[in-house]
């Protein structure tokens, strides 16, 4: 089965939102967001959200980050798609948290972000050093305390979402066969019923060369995970011990066995996926409820 990777493109690196979006991981917007054109305001704005306006110049150099940092790894920006939509998207979301936060009673203040300047700027050499980064990754003053203000606020309403997760969930521990056709799949489950070992068949005639040498073990992982989601639907409709039919996926066809299932320690990276499904889930419902107006072209 494939990893489960995220690159992070925040610049600061302390963004908890922007970091899904070079991945292709931002959900989609209620309407398509062309590149933002300014509002009739004095400061021009990219968005509305519930009512505080994301700078047109903010969202400007953000898209500006996002492609030095890509360019800098070697991305060719053209394999990206839309990404200055999913950008937008992104500051959206951000903006969204720290709302939140601030309405569950959390606060980051002026003198708190003036706190974390002066550590960002003893960490990058002094007042001198700060300016000239500063300057190479498009901030002004002004934006990067808006940055690390909503950065602070965004990271407690994470908190508050993710506090029920804690270091053990309920999941399932599974094997499974992957081969290429049907006719093969079919095979192998008349070679079970026969009491053939799963581990042995898996060893033997398995292309997932990830599991393989462990008999298929995909190890324990919570509802929803894995990245093949035949297979992972399959796992959660079994009890322990049973084995599934020929199951359809992109990959190919699949047998799935569930080895346990129960309440388990969360892997390092399972513990990350339920956070991210935790917050996800209230920015739909956030997205959904909150007023929110994107200034594209038309």
């Amino acid at each position: 089965m494939p990893g489960r990777m995220k690159p992070v493109i925040a610049s600061l690196g302390a963004s908890l939102v922007l970091a899904a979006c070079s991945a292709g991981a931002m959900l989609a917007t209620p309407s398509p967001t062309p590149s933002p054109t300014p509002t009739p305001t004095p400061e021009p704005l990219a968005a509305l959200v519930d009512g505080r306006g994301i700078l047109l110049s903010d969202y400007q150099d953000e898209v500006a980050r996002f492609e030095a940092d890509q360019a800098a790894s070697g991305t060719d920006l053209a394999s990206l798609g839309d990404y200055q939509r999913r950008v937008l998207q992104s500051l959206v979301d951000r903006t969204l948290l720290a709302q939140g936060a601030a309405a569950a009673g959390h606060t980051f203040d002026e003198a708190a972000v003036d706190a974390e300047l002066e550590q960002i700027a003893q960490a990058r050499g002094g007042s001198e050093a700060m300016g000239a980064w500063m300057a190479e990754n498009h901030y002004t003053l002004d934006s990067l305390k808006r940055a690390l203000q909503d950065d602070a606020l965004s990271a407690m309403m994470v908190e508050d979402l993710t506090q029920s997760i804690g270091e053990s969930a309920e999941q399932v521990r599974a094997a499974h066969i992957l081969v290429a056709t049907r006719a093969e799949a079919e095979d192998l489950l008349s070679q079970l019923s026969a009491g053939a070992d799963f581990a042995d068949l898996a060893r033997q005639f398995s292309l997932d060369a990830s599991t393989r040498p462990a008999g298929g073990d995909l190890g324990w992982f919570p509802q929803g995970y894995l990245l093949v989601p035949e297979v992972d639907q399959a796992a959660w409709s079994l009890a322990a011990g049973e084995t599934s039919g020929v199951v359809e996926s992109g990959l190919g066809y699949d047998i799935v066995r569930v080895l346990e299932r129960g309440n388990h320690p969360l892997q390092p990276d399972a513990r990350r996926f339920l956070r991210d499904q935790a917050v996800e889930s209230w920015l739909a419902t956030r997205r959904t409820a909150a007023p929110i107006e994107i200034y594209g072209a038309p």
